[in-house]
């Protein structure tokens, strides 16, 4: 996503963000949120609060470390709360802010478009990689 692409609207705050700023300010919170086990963690923290295991296991492949740290990164970026329950032994849930079912709403249109593209895109990358034109079939 270029700032300069005529397909990219780009309208910064009155006083609020250059150009520049603005671009490097989206960077850093796509990065963030838009990793592997943010995305999925998020996702999985949609259908309502879970304990830690619960996502341990839900989400596959991520290390007990991995999902300590993408946890801390949520909700110090205010997408997750963590709630301790004062139990023996404490119990503790995660679940979305209001800011992180945004996220959550914004992923989940991301998704539908790469399902619903998926199939054009796997036949621009046959093409490209046969050494054809990969948008050759919007020209015709």
């Amino acid at each position: 996503m270029s700032p300069s692409s005529p397909h990219v609207p780009f309208h910064p705050r009155p006083g609020k963000e250059t150009l520049s700023h603005s671009c490097r300010t989206v960077t850093e919170i796509l990065s963030r949120v838009g990793d592997k086990w943010s995305v999925q963690v998020v996702v999985q923290l949609g259908d309502g609060p879970k304990r830690f295991n619960e996502l341990r296991r839900a989400v596959s492949g991520i290390s007990q470390r991995m999902l300590t740290l993408t946890l801390r990164g949520l909700e110090r970026d205010g997408l997750v709360t963590r709630t301790v329950y004062p139990t023996i032994p404490p119990r503790v849930e995660y679940q979305l802010t209001g800011l992180g079912c945004s996220l959550l709403k914004a992923v989940r249109a991301l998704g539908l478009w790469a399902i619903e593209n998926r199939d054009e895109i796997l036949e621009a990358r046959r093409r490209f990689d046969e050494g054809g034109d990969p948008v050759a079939s919007d020209a015709a």
